[in-house]
C-alpha cells in the first residue's frame, strides 16, 4: 500500500517528534499495536466512524487504550489529533508512511515480494541479499501470496516494480502476437 499525502504529513510529523525524543522504535511498536487493534476490532472502528459518538467519548476511548497499553504519549497525542479531525480511516496510510520514512531514515528499504505460491524461507533470504547488493541498503522483505500470478515473482521497492510473473509474461506475449 502506498501512503498518500495526508498519511505522509501525519507520519512525517510523528517521525520528527519521535526522532527528537529518540524513541522511534517504541513509537513504531505502539502505532503498529494500535493499528492492529483497529484492523481487528469492528467495535473500535464503529466508535470512531459513528457520527452519534461524541468527540469527548472518542478522546476518552483513546486515552483509556493508551493508558492500558502504556502507549507512548506521542502516539496517543497523534491519534487524538487524527481522531479530532475525523481522519481515523487514514490510520493504515499513516502507518505505512511512518514505516517507510523510518526505514529510509535508518538506511533500510522495504521490498514487497508477491509470489504465486508459498516459497521456502531460503528463497527470500537469497532474494534479500541480492536486493541489498542492488540497492546498497538493508532490505526488509514483506511477502504476500497471490495465486493470480500463475507463477513467478513480483518485487516492489518503493516506486520500482520488477514483474517476473507468468501472468505478466503471458500478457506481454499476447500483446506481441496481436501486433
Amino acid at each position: 500500500m502506498s501512503a498518500g499525502i495526508l498519511g505522509r504529513r501525519y507520519a512525517s510529523a510523528l517521525l520528527a517528534l519521535a526522532t527528537e525524543a529518540k524513541n522511534i522504535e517504541k513509537v513504531s511498536r505502539d502505532l503498529h499495536d494500535f493499528a492492529g487493534s483497529w484492523r481487528e476490532s469492528r467495535e473500535l472502528r464503529n466508535a470512531f466512524e459513528n457520527p452519534s459518538v461524541s468527540m469527548a467519548t472518542r478522546r476518552q476511548v483513546l486515552r483509556d487504550i493508551a493508558q492500558a497499553s502504556s502507549m507512548d504519549p506521542l502516539v496517543r497525542d497523534t491519534l487524538l489529533l487524527v481522531s479530532d479531525r475525523g481522519r481515523m480511516a487514514y490510520l493504515p496510510e499513516i502507518l505505512d508512511a511512518f514505516d517507510s520514512m523510518a526505514e529510509a531514515r535508518s538506511g533500510r528499504v522495504r521490498a514487497e515480494v508477491i509470489t504465486a505460491s508459498e516459497l521456502p524461507e531460503a528463497y527470500f533470504t537469497e532474494l534479500r541479499k541480492i536486493l541489498e547488493q542492488v540497492t546498497g541498503k538493508q532490505v526488509v522483505v514483506a511477502t504476500r501470496v497471490d495465486p493470480s500470478l500463475l507463477g513467478g515473482v513480483v518485487t516492489r521497492i518503493g516506486d520500482q516494480v520488477f514483474d517476473g510473473s507468468l501472468s505478466h509474461r503471458l500478457n506481454e506475449l499476447k500483446h506481441e502476437l496481436s501486433r
